[in-house]
């Protein structure tokens, strides 16, 4: 039955989660060069503008119309069939495009992410192809799998309660492959760009934040005990994960960071996604505390000593952190707190970690080989990378024709 009230949350929430997108251009534009800033928020932008008409034309079709095989049914295309009556087999009580719009947006953000890999060396129309073919042959086909009908990995039992591998898995490890391809920024051993304007990072930190709740509490679909669950298990793995963050630094370098807050608010965002909906608050606050851990390890030792340049450190926080919340989901997942989720290991179910664990293999080894593929497509075709001489003047002019500033370094 149609409820007003669910359905006013789930469209506040999808604006939530929308609104995140610009949050992410802050975020990241923040952390690039002066002469990158627009191209950064250009990026983003046309994300919105391209994901929002792909979704309704081709991806939430693909994506969510019920079937067994690679994608979703072609049932849905244009939205045929998709109208203001809810669908029971996914939301009983909002309109069926409702539910469409509010995954609509996770669908515009998950690429979003992938830009911090490639910042400042991408061609503007190779990334705009590349983003095209990777969410319709790499996200539609795994948001199918986890949370449509027919999907093989929501039948095995996989717990995803808002994104860990359908987003944050899936684009940090595309992003990894990306910055492997397309390799290191131009000068990088000598000269290690520092963020540009720190006071945007955090504007985009705080804007991410905010928008989260509509990620992970709407994720709930109704107005019920779900989500205030899932909204107060987000607000504290962040505050914990951002604290964590602060200790680690000032342990390692005798000083805490506005930039190391940030990003550990960001990692413990990423890490209690999946599980935002299946834990209490004590294992969120565990999941927030740990994930700076093994981010922080990820973005301080392992970065370097492998020498890739991922560049916004996208797969430092997304792929890692997403991989420890999917499987912090299958230790710390209680029935108590939702009878539609599972117990995991530590109350007595290890079979659901292992399910958590397969999950996470089967998104890793399809997004990467996937993304492979689709970037070696693309560069073959129009070529991905802008030359050195248009990578020195920065892409917001070679691109763009435009500055963010009228100083630049």
């Amino acid at each position: 039955m149609m409820n007003s009230g669910d359905t006013a949350f789930v469209l506040i929430s999808a604006a939530l989660v929308l609104l995140m997108t610009p949050g992410l251009a802050f975020f990241y534009g923040g952390m690039v060069r002066k002469k990158n800033m627009l191209s950064v928020l250009m990026q983003c932008f046309i994300i919105m503008c391209a994901l929002s008409v792909h979704w309704v034309l081709l991806g939430y079709s693909l994506s969510f119309a019920p079937s067994g095989g690679f994608w979703g049914g072609l049932q849905w295309l244009g939205l045929r069939g998709v109208g203001l009556e809810p669908y029971a087999d996914y939301a009983a009580t909002i309109p069926h495009q409702a539910f469409m719009i509010f995954q609509g947006m996770f669908a515009i953000i998950t690429p979003a992410l992938i830009i911090g890999a490639f910042a400042e060396r991408m061609k503007f129309s190779a990334f705009l192809v590349f983003t095209l073919l990777w969410a319709t042959f790499v996200y539609n086909p795994l948001c199918h799998w986890v949370w449509g009908l027919g999907g093989f990995l929501r039948n095995l039992g996989a717990l995803d309660f808002a994104g860990g591998t359908v987003v944050h898995i899936n684009a940090g490890i595309a992003a990894l492959v990306t910055a492997l391809i397309i390799g290191k920024r131009k000068n990088l051993d000598s000269n290690v760009p520092a963020p540009h304007s720190l006071p945007f990072v955090v504007l985009g930190t705080g804007i991410l934040w905010f928008g989260w709740f509509g990620f992970n509490a709407g994720s709930a679909l109704a107005a019920n005990g779900i989500a205030v669950n899932a909204f107060v298990t987000t607000n504290t793995a962040a505050a914990a994960a951002g604290l964590s963050w602060a200790l680690l630094e000032w342990m390692r370098n005798g000083k805490p960071t506005i930039f190391g807050v940030a990003s550990g608010a960001v990692a413990g965002l990423v890490a209690i996604t999946p599980a935002a909906g299946f834990v209490g608050v004590i294992s969120a606050i565990i999941i927030g505390l740990l994930v700076s851990v093994f981010c922080f390890i990820s973005v301080t030792v392992i970065k370097p000593r492998f020498g890739y340049d991922d560049s916004l450190d996208a797969f430092g926080v997304h792929c890692v952190g997403g991989i420890w919340g999917a499987l912090a989901t299958g230790l710390f997942a209680s029935k108590a707190v939702n009878a539609a989720g599972a117990d995991g290991l530590f109350l007595g179910n290890p079979r659901q970690f292992l399910v958590q664990l397969a999950a996470v293999g089967i998104t890793v080894a399809y997004t990467a080989a996937a993304t492979f593929v689709i970037y070696k497509i693309v560069d073959m075709v129009i070529g991905i990378r802008v030359s050195d001489k248009e990578e020195l003047m920065g892409l917001d002019l070679t691109q763009h024709h435009e500055r963010a500033y009228t100083v630049l370094e």
